[in-house]
């Protein structure tokens, strides 16, 4: 009945067009009506999974990335890229990706990367002849890259979700993000060669290479600063994130000289909005994980999936498949809050490290920031690149196909993503 219920009141509502906040929200309170019980309880149980040190690293970062980007960090990180990608044919596209891979890391936000690299990179694209729909195509999946590679907001409601360590869920996303970088780089180069897409022309120039990396410097040294703190336990997860508000601070006013009020003022307006967004999601979906637990919904899931098959590998073919349809229509953050109290013990009873499941999960719903409906990267860049949707996720498709590749490879093989934590200690 409870089940019933909640999905109900839940799928209507999406249906419907209500935000998925109030989907969640009133979802759980009609099971509480229906039952009979305390709404109050609901709530202070809602309210205890915000109210958490971890969580204090949410809006730190997510302020650090924006006081980066006025910093003249992001711009500096392009320009190292595109130089390290050299003449190669789509080595723009390819220093897009690089660029992401670097602004990732500071940020920890697929749609703040896709604005703070798109806006540099994509008109420069245009300009050299890679059309209007590929740079923004390029540009919205390689910006999804910022939910892997640590610091990542995605990673730290999981840690948080999952009761796993954020340092570990950091670590253990360094070589699944290079692989989908890696991954992404080929699929740009079979695709510039294809078309025919050339950078400016000029031949690969060490001078050249040494002076953008001399430039950089103190950009280059903002995800050693932030992630070595973190694993040489000089400071936790939530620490390192106030460290890089002062380290961004720093660069931009004594070292740069590029930071404003006005850029101050910005940041700090969509830090307060992004950050009120991302609580009240987990506020109403903790509640809805609560009914879930309560009414052994998730075991009977289990129960559900194992009557299919009991073969590992196939499972994690169905649980990817059901990830990324549920990644095209449901908010990130939201949906790892509803599905991880649901498949995670499933794949633990199948002998699953919790960490290793993080990793996938993410990685799937990730691919959901490049592929419509909901697809928040490509909102951005079609803005950017003032081109339709449509035209952009068919430019997307085999960008994205090796991005599920790379998430298949994660699943069958977890050492890929074990193996640094393992060997720091976590």
């Amino acid at each position: 009945m409870a089940a019933t219920v909640l999905f109900s009141f839940f799928g209507v509502l999406l249906l419907l067009g209500a935000p998925i906040v109030v989907a969640l929200g009133v979802a759980s309170m009609a099971v509480y009506v229906v039952n009979g019980q305390d709404i109050s309880s609901l709530i202070e149980l809602a309210f205890s999974a915000i109210n958490s040190f971890p969580l204090m690293a949410l809006p730190s970062f997510i302020l650090a990335g924006a006081l980066m980007g006025d910093a003249g960090i992001a711009r500096r990180l392009i320009y190292i890229a595109e130089e390290l990608a050299g003449p190669a044919a789509g080595g723009l596209g390819a220093a897009t990706v690089i660029a992401c891979m670097f602004f990732g890391a500071i940020s920890g936000s697929g749609p703040a990367t896709t604005a703070a690299v798109g806006m540099l990179v994509i008109p420069a694209m245009i300009e050299r002849g890679y059309g209007k729909s590929y740079p923004a195509a390029l540009t919205a999946t390689a910006g999804g890259l910022g939910v892997v590679i640590p610091p990542s907001m995605p990673l730290i409601i999981y840690g948080v979700t999952a009761n796993e360590s954020i340092s570990a869920m950091f670590m253990a996303g360094v070589i699944p993000g290079v692989l989908l970088g890696v991954g992404l780089v080929t699929a740009n180069y079979i695709a510039a060669k294809r078309n025919g897409y050339q950078t400016e022309g000029h031949s690969y120039d060490v001078k050249r290479v040494a002076k953008a990396l001399k430039d950089g410097i103190w950009s280059l040294m903002a995800p050693v600063v932030i992630l070595g703190g973190i694993y040489s336990g000089l400071f936790t997860p939530t620490e390192a994130a106030v460290v890089s508000i002062f380290y961004a601070l720093f660069v931009g006013i004594f070292i740069h000289k590029e930071s404003s009020l006005r850029g101050l003022n910005e940041a700090f307006q969509s830090t307060t909005w992004l950050t009120g967004r991302v609580l009240i999601i987990m506020f109403t979906a903790t509640a809805f994980g609560r009914i879930l637990v309560e009414h052994q919904i998730p075991a009977m899931i289990a129960q559900g999936i194992l009557y299919v098959t009991d073969s590992l590998w196939l499972i994690w073919v169905l649980v990817i498949g059901f990830l990324l349809i549920v990644g095209m229509f449901i908010e990130i953050l939201a949906t790892i809050m509803i599905v991880t109290p649901v498949l995670l013990p499933v794949m633990v009873e199948l002998g699953v490290d919790p960490v290793h499941f993080g990793i996938v999960l993410v990685v799937s719903l990730g691919i959901g920031f490049s592929t419509p409906p909901l697809g928040e990267n490509m909102f951005i860049s079609s803005s950017i690149a003032n081109v339709s949707i449509e035209r952009i996720s068919v430019r997307a498709l085999p960008l994205v196909g090796s991005m599920v590749v790379i998430d298949l490879v994660l699943a069958f093989f977890p050492e890929l993503s074990l193996m640094l934590p393992r060997i720091m200690g976590f």
